[in-house]
């Protein structure tokens, strides 16, 4: 990834810079920048972080969500960074995805940069620390920030064991966030869409249910659970998670996951195929994932709840999503393209429109 976390005319100077560097080592240094910036007062304020308008704020799944403006899963992956980047204006912050084993991922080069298309390829592969560090991570966080645990399986751990590793995730993270997500739409874990068959996703919702109602009983902790899902699926497989939705009673869906597609690319092919596999993400996306949250509001009233995901790089294609029928939205790689002023312009567009 690369900086994101500017103001917009400081970022317009400081991304061309960024830009020279790999994303990841440019991933690096923005949280570095961020984590600086956070330790000087009213620094945050002048690189972009703004708190969001008090009429910003959402009520759904029982919780109070400040700005209706998420960080998606991906961006820190080991809740690192969970309280400078509360400071800029995020409603929540969702880390992972984390699994029960720390894992290096894919090897790299793994992250790439298309800026005609103002888009990322990624092929990560869930690297992260493992769910325990990101725990004790969590229990150190300030409070009134509203986390969303992200949870996947180890790439060792075959499908049929998969239910395993997220009941692992779950219980360890249950105390510690304020909501689920089960990632099983990843295009770079082997096998892993698989998991989002009717059968095993059922199977692996259902149980995660039942132990949040284990939990609710030892300690009146109940946490809502969502599914993210790719933006690939067809109408008829959407219809089958429509149907799992409503059969395991979890609270709702994230759409969507990044792209296998390579569509309508500004980027010349020779350089997309060099690159090669890896989930699409960025402005490319916003139409199929806003097709896919309008496809699932029309057959899943309120109060289901759709966060929606994908080519999110301004206001106008944030509330987008959200007359298409998302109750929250969520940013990730417009914020490479666009840096924090998104967070706020969102956040002032989300107001307005609710008077």
């Amino acid at each position: 990834m690369s900086g994101g976390y500017l103001c917009r005319p400081m970022y317009k100077l400081l991304r061309p810079l960024l830009f020279r560097y790999d994303p990841e080592r440019a991933h690096r240094i923005t949280f570095n920048l961020l984590e600086f910036a956070a330790k000087l007062p009213g620094a945050l304020k002048l690189v972009g972080g703004a708190h969001p308008p008090a009429n910003a704020a959402v009520k759904v799944m029982g919780l109070l969500f400040p700005s209706p403006v998420g960080l998606a899963a991906g961006m820190d992956k080991d809740a690192k960074h969970v309280n400078a980047l509360s400071d800029l204006g995020f409603g929540f912050i969702e880390v992972g995805t984390l699994t029960p084993l720390a894992q290096p991922g894919n090897d790299k080069p793994r992250l790439f940069r298309l800026p005609a298309d103002r888009a990322l390829i990624n092929r990560m592969g869930f690297n992260n620390g493992g769910v325990f560090d990101a725990v004790e991570r969590l229990k150190q966080r300030q409070p009134g920030i509203l986390i969303g645990g992200n949870i996947g399986k180890n790439k060792a751990t075959p499908n049929e064991r998969a239910i395993e590793d997220y009941v692992k995730c779950f219980d360890a993270l249950h105390a510690v966030v304020d909501y689920f997500v089960v990632n099983v739409s990843s295009p770079n874990t082997p096998g892993l869409r698989e998991l989002q068959d009717k059968a095993p996703l059922l199977a692996i919702l259902t149980r995660l249910m039942e132990l949040n109602a284990k939990h609710a009983e030892l300690n009146g902790q109940r946490r809502p659970i969502l599914l993210k899902i790719a933006p690939d699926l067809t109408n008829v497989q959407l219809d089958d998670v429509i149907s799992v939705v409503k059969e395991s009673g979890i609270a709702g869906v994230i759409a969507t996951n990044t792209t296998i597609s390579r569509d309508d690319l500004e980027t010349p092919a020779v350089e997309v195929v060099a690159m090669g596999a890896g989930g699409l993400s960025g402005a490319p996306m916003r139409d199929r994932s806003t097709n896919v949250v309008r496809y699932l509001r029309d057959r899943m009233p309120r109060p289901i709840v759709i966060i929606g995901v994908g080519g999110i790089d301004s206001a106008a294609a944030a509330m987008e999503k959200i007359e298409a029928g998302a109750d929250l939205v969520q940013v990730y790689t417009g914020l490479i393209y666009e840096g924090p002023a998104l967070v706020k312009r969102i956040n002032e567009a989300y107001a307005r429109w609710k008077g």
